[in-house]
């Protein structure tokens, strides 16, 4: 059991710039001091992570986040509707921001979040100041959902983990944009667009993947395992393995007996991470819903079975 002693201990870790992973609600988080050039370039170096690459500033409040960005009043409207939460907000830098150029990719903006778990907002609580925290997995692999995940996949790259069990959400956090006059949806996540649009009183725009990303997530090819993906598939084709939606004969992996797209999105990366270490070439993954959170769902999906960058 984690207690506040081995939270304290922690937050010293990345006072003095090493790397720590924790628990959020949507994924596991590997942390970095957000006000440190030296941390941040850490991170990247241990996750292979592109530069260009934005990260998401984590802090324990609300109005830690708002003196760091400028927040319109629609802006500040969505935060305090679902924060502490899986929602990232974009916005402009505030002129003193601590927070590392390097972080926000030289951007004039910078991605702020209020994670929704215990020990994550204990953490940032006892650090005291704003912690990056992408994916702790390497750039462009499947996330991780359980301290199991993260050691696997970065072995004695993370000096400590926390674990705080499996993550209740399991896909990465819905990311809105308030960097143009309209809101804008820059990534699908653990926040249906429905309910920020309800909040907001009328739709979200839609940005076109960028070859300049301005978040998280807008990579063409991410959270990919090793196997490669077949989306859409009805059934396996001999020598796959088979991730299924709803109740199948197809093997024992589906996201969802009962056709649940929350329940999905909890079981994805867990999923992917089992069938990946099956050794197997392929993935056969079963169609899903694109309502609510299918629409992360399929989004993760599409990024995990874009052409691999070539090393």
């Amino acid at each position: 059991m984690t207690n506040s002693t081995e939270i304290n201990l922690v937050a010293e870790a990345l006072k003095n710039g090493g790397l720590v992973a924790f628990p959020t609600e949507t994924v596991y988080g590997l942390g970095a001091d957000a006000t440190s050039d030296t941390a941040v370039a850490k991170l990247f170096a241990a996750k292979g992570r592109p530069s260009f690459n934005p990260l998401i500033s984590h802090v324990h409040a609300a109005e830690t986040a708002f003196a760091l960005g400028e927040f319109s009043a629609e802006a500040k409207k969505l935060a305090q509707a679902f924060w502490p939460g899986p929602l990232t907000v974009v916005v402009p830098r505030a002129a003193r921001s601590p927070v590392s150029l390097l972080a926000s990719a030289g951007l004039s903006s910078i991605a702020l979040r209020v994670p929704n778990h215990p020990l994550a907002l204990e953490l940032l609580r006892a650090v005291d100041r704003p912690v990056v925290a992408p994916s702790a997995n390497l750039s462009g692999r499947v996330s991780p959902t359980t301290a199991a995940h993260v050691k696997r996949g970065l072995g004695k790259k993370v000096a400590v983990i926390l674990d705080g069990g499996p993550c209740s959400v399991g896909v990465e956090s819905t990311v809105v944009s308030f960097m143009n006059e309209r809101a804008t949806l820059l990534r699908p996540g653990g926040l249906s667009r429905d309910d920020i649009e309800k909040v907001l009183g009328h739709e979200l725009e839609i940005e076109a993947d960028s070859a300049q990303p301005h978040s998280p997530g807008q990579m063409e090819s991410h959270y990919a395992p090793h196997a490669f993906l077949r989306l859409d598939a009805t059934a396996p084709h001999k020598g796959e393995s088979y991730l299924g939606f709803g109740d199948h004969d197809h093997g024992p992996y589906t996201l969802s007996v009962r056709g649940d797209v929350v329940e999905a999105a909890a079981n994805l990366f867990r999923m992917l991470h089992e069938l990946d270490g099956l050794g197997v070439k392929t993935i056969a993954v079963a169609p899903i819903p694109h309502e609510g959170l299918g629409e992360a769902i399929n989004d993760r999906l599409r990024r995990a079975a874009a052409p691999r960058p070539k090393t």
